[in-house]
């Protein structure tokens, strides 16, 4: 199996599952349920993850396929600032609309508790390589400040956003995440946008 269908079939079954385990709830949702509306075999889902609880790891993997497809919406013409803005609104309005609000509470309870790999500070991952991407262009275009290394900049942004949501997860996301985030995001890169 190739590596891209590899990743297909897996990129398949993270979305199906995410997918029921906000319309049907994480505990009403089977295996079955997910071989299913992923279309791939029992063999497929198995080789990828031990049982159904493994898949509470791939929240990361699902905002990164996210980040993919919003990559190719970004207009070149955007000022890096804004581009991050975007992005934010983006991924927040798909975590509303898609993402248990319990899960994303497990999540973060776990990669508080767990000794092993934190999915959420993976530097691997498409979220950072995308977002050293943008600082760097607005680097070099004058727009975001270079008093600050790329890397410190992005830990920064992502730093902001864990914030955001860890917040919305304390207050049972009794407020959109998305528009908090629209009036609370361009306050905090005041801090590295040049003047």
């Amino acid at each position: 199996m190739s590596k891209k269908t590899s990743r297909n079939t897996m990129g398949k079954i993270v979305s199906a599952s995410w997918k029921l385990f906000y319309e049907q709830g994480y505990e009403d949702t089977t295996v079955e349920d997910i071989i299913k509306e992923s279309g791939t075999s029992k063999g497929s889902f198995y080789h990828y993850f031990d049982g159904k609880d493994a898949l509470l790891g791939t929240l990361a993997y699902l905002f990164d396929e996210k980040y993919e497809e919003l990559e190719n919406e970004i207009n070149s013409d955007m000022n890096a600032v804004d581009i991050l803005i975007f992005l934010n609104r983006q991924l927040f309005e798909m975590i509303e609309s898609t993402v248990d609000l319990e899960l994303i509470k497990r999540l973060y309870s776990t990669q508080l508790l767990t000794k092993n790999e934190k999915q959420l500070l993976d530097h691997n991952r498409v979220y950072y390589r995308l977002l050293r991407k943008i600082v760097i262009a607005g680097q070099d275009k004058g727009e975001i400040i270079k008093e600050q290394s790329v890397n410190d900049i992005v830990k920064y942004y992502a730093f902001c956003e864990r914030a955001l949501i860890y917040d919305w997860c304390l207050c049972n996301g009794d407020y959109s995440l998305s528009d908090y985030s629209a009036k609370l995001l361009p306050f905090f890169l005041k801090r590295i946008e040049k003047a």
